[in-house]
Order: C-alpha cells, then sequence, then structure tokens
C-alpha cells in the first residue's frame, strides 16, 4: 500500500516541469477526445476486477473538483485550516459512480473546473500561500494542492489512455 507521502511524490512527479494550471484546463477536453468514437459499454468497461472504468475515473475527477472547489475556497478565506481527507471508495460506492450517467459527469466535471480556475484565476498571489493542514499529508499550500491536483489528472489520464488504447486494439 502507497503512503501519503509516496502518493505525493508520485502525483507530482507526474507534472514535474509542466505548467499545473494548464494541465487543469486541459483535462476535461482531453478526456472527452480520448474517449470520441467509443461505444457507452465500453466507458463502462473495468479493466479488472476491482479497477474504475472511464465512466467511473471520470465521476471520480467530478466529485474531486467538488472537493478541489471546497479546499481552495476554505484555505483561502482562512489559513491554516483542516482539510479532511476522503475516502474515494466510499464516494464511488455511495454515487454509484459505476452507473454514473457519463455525459452528465463530463459536463459537471467541467463546469466545476472552469469555476475552480476562475476561482484561483481571481486570486491575490499571496493566497496561493494559505495553508490548510490534510489529515494524511500534513501542511498543503493552495499552489502545492494545484500542483497535486494536476498530477492527479495526469494519473487518471493515463489510465484512461491506456483503456483506451486496449479496446481500440482489440477492435483490429
Amino acid at each position: 500500500m502507497e503512503t501519503a507521502q509516496e502518493y505525493t511524490a508520485r502525483l507530482l512527479g507526474y507534472v514535474e516541469g509542466e505548467k499545473p494550471l494548464k494541465v487543469l484546463s486541459s483535462t476535461p477536453k482531453r478526456i472527452k477526445k480520448l474517449i470520441k468514437g467509443l461505444k457507452k459499454k465500453s466507458l463502462y468497461k473495468k479493466p479488472s476486477p476491482g479497477k474504475w472504468s472511464i465512466a467511473e475515473i471520470t465521476a471520480h475527477l467530478a466529485e474531486t473538483e467538488l472537493v478541489m472547489g471546497w479546499r481552495y475556497r476554505s484555505i483561502a478565506g482562512k489559513n491554516e485550516i483542516r482539510i479532511q481527507s476522503f475516502e474515494q471508495d466510499d464516494w464511488a460506492a455511495n454515487s454509484k459512480y459505476a452507473e454514473t450517467d457519463f455525459p452528465g459527469m463530463i459536463e459537471m466535471f467541467g463546469v466545476l473546473r472552469k469555476a475552480n480556475l476562475n476561482f484561483i484565476a481571481g486570486l491575490p498571489k499571496g493566497k496561493l500561500e494559505n495553508f490548510g493542514i490534510h489529515d494524511e499529508r500534513g501542511k498543503e499550500t493552495i499552489a502545492h494542492i494545484i500542483r497535486l491536483e494536476a498530477g492527479h489528472d495526469v494519473n487518471h489520464l493515463r489510465q484512461i489512455e491506456a483503456m483506451v488504447s486496449s479496446i481500440t486494439k482489440k477492435k483490429k
């Protein structure tokens, strides 16, 4: 099992040398481009037992964007707040990611992401150094969370790319 520190290092490694806001702004479009032409059934096919489908990953990204919006706004409003972690598997079960309305989720993800990027763009630069204390990872500034979220996007984009590649290879 990956520790919180290993998880953080892995995600940050995915965006080393990248512009995190550019990654964040492009992710919804990249998903749409990746899945273009896939049948609905393919969006819900799990790559293996216990792994998420493309639809489930997209639902996870959309709901994570809810969390990120709350975190950005809370930390910008009050420095040193507690950042509660969340159990993604519970969220997936409670929100029924496996049965999600994919078009609705990709739309929700895009709308929330745009709202959060607009919020970040409007923050005074000094606010990017405001921080919260994450239950598992400790002190995290808004700037750090932005990089972490970009790495999270890359992680899931890679998973989607692998699934799409597998699906398209089977078609040939």
